[in-house]
């Protein structure tokens, strides 16, 4: 594999929407990066499936457990274990789909909502935190990417 002038790898992946070759690979590494120091720094209680299926059901519910497996992108066998320790933890509640006796729809209980509220409150603040060390220009061209980058994460 080749190497740029950057000293990192050139994109395998052929793309050549930019004028850096790099741009996805780089683009990767640093909301990855930025993610988990977001993580790391707001002490998260609880690991990255269950506080993203509490977001989900906020947004979403209620929902079936296969759907909630679909949208994370998970095994029903790994949703259902990750349902358990949030229903163990009194952060949702199940009750009998009425369209199907045999299937359980979710939502949050009081305390799930109040968890991913939690959750969302540290989280931005250390973003903030983050972005108070930006100077004006470059503040304004990730206020300037933002569309393109909310764009990317649309189904």
């Amino acid at each position: 594999m080749s190497t740029s002038a950057t000293g990192t790898q050139a994109d395998p992946t052929g793309w050549s929407g930019s004028s850096d070759p790099d741009l996805p690979s780089r683009l990767r590494l640093a909301v990855g990066r930025l993610n988990r120091r977001i993580r790391v720094d707001s002490n998260a209680a609880l690991p990255p499936l269950q506080t993203s299926v509490l977001a989900t059901l906020e947004d979403a519910a209620p929902l079936r457990l296969s759907e909630l497996a679909r949208r994370e992108a998970v095994t029903p066998p790994t949703m259902s274990r990750v349902l358990a320790a949030l229903d163990e933890a009194g952060l949702l509640i199940r009750t009998p789909d009425p369209q199907d006796a045999r299937s359980a729809l979710i939502h949050l209980s009081d305390q799930g909502h109040q968890a991913i509220r939690h959750i969302r409150t540290e989280r931005t603040a250390s973003l903030a935190q983050r972005l108070d060390r930006l100077d004006a220009e470059q503040l304004a061209a990730l206020e300037a990417a933002l569309p393109a980058l909310e764009r990317l994460v649309e189904e």
